[in-house]
């Protein structure tokens, strides 16, 4: 009996199918019930900012694979084994149309934020009341959650309250009730346990979908800095008194880059510093080393060689 998610699988189905690329992996059906999904280096900020940052597939795998694995007593997941450091075996499922974003925090940086539309004297967002007064980045006074639609390619997601959800018809009212519950179940479990880490969770996107036998599960990937921003506990309540930025271990790095220069997601790309992307190699790696306990070694498992020896063989990569 498999006792951990980091047990090596070594043997690969081939001749694999269905090629699918995405930003940031490419997947291949395994059969009818599993999909093998291949990590990749790149990183979207924005829509159309793609670049390569060393480690990020290796990193985003192994933390997302570590993560379902603290979670899976709240709800069950995809994952079925790591059988390489970029890459994960997973279950089928059908993606839900709704993605739903927990927000322990007010923040962000674009116009379409959080704390973007607050600033600009937005009161009502997502179907909640927020009061006055509210500094950017301090604690909301309660989790809550933010559905959006899921973006098509160039495109931006739609933000929708929970009562949009029922109403456009996109879930119906009890699965999503499910969904929502178990969100904040996840959610407060990354608070707990990023606290033990001396890490805050400010906040994160969840992604779940419907097996074949009407399963709910959670899909994509959990807490990992492409999906949560993860705040350094010590430095975030002296930086907040300061009126500057906390300091994180996520991609948010990126963005604060590209906000500094006036650039939040619309027109000409402009270039940022190297240095950018290399400070965001480093706090994906702390935050795995943070979270896990373990250092971060790449390249650690010997079938990485062997499976992507095969998927070139049978002309997928």
């Amino acid at each position: 009996m498999r006792t951990s998610l980091f047990e090596p699988f070594v043997e690969v189905e081939l001749p694999l199918s269905d090629r699918r690329d995405g930003k940031v992996r490419a997947s291949w059906s395994c059969g009818k019930e599993q999909r093998l999904i291949v990590t990749t280096d790149r990183l979207s900020a924005f829509d159309r900012v793609l670049a390569g940052v060393p480690y990020k597939g290796q990193v985003l795998n192994q933390l997302a694979a570590w993560w379902f694995e603290q979670v899976g007593d709240l709800v069950d997941h995809h994952v079925v084994s790591v059988p390489d450091p970029n890459a994960l075996l997973a279950r089928q499922a059908r993606p839900l149309p709704v993605e739903v974003v927990v927000r322990g925090h007010i923040t962000g940086v674009t116009d379409t934020s959080l704390w973007g539309m607050y600033a600009d004297g937005v009161r009502s967002m997502y179907g909640y009341s927020f009061p006055d007064g509210l500094k950017k980045n301090t604690a909301l006074p309660t989790h809550i959650v933010t559905p959006t639609t899921k973006a098509q390619h160039g495109g931006h997601d739609e933000p929708l309250s929970c009562a949009d959800v029922v109403e456009r018809g996109l879930l119906p009212a009890q699965l999503w009730e499910q969904v929502m519950a178990a969100a904040l179940a996840v959610f407060d479990r990354g608070v707990q346990v990023g606290a033990g880490a001396g890490l805050i969770l400010a906040d994160t996107k969840y992604e779940f979908g419907i097996t074949a036998d009407d399963q709910l599960i959670l899909i994509d990937e959990v807490h990992t800095p492409d999906s949560s921003r993860w705040w350094i506990a010590d430095s975030y309540e002296r930086r907040l008194i300061d009126g500057e930025e906390p300091e994180s271990l996520d991609k948010e790095v990126v963005r604060r880059a590209y906000a500094d220069i006036g650039y939040k997601g619309d027109g000409p790309v402009p270039a940022i510093p190297d240095e950018v992307w290399s400070a965001t190699t480093a706090r994906y790696i702390i935050a795995y080393e943070r979270l896990t306990a373990t250092p971060f070694e790449p390249g650690a498992y010997p079938v990485q060689a062997r499976l992507i020896e095969n998927l070139t063989k049978a002309g997928l990569l």
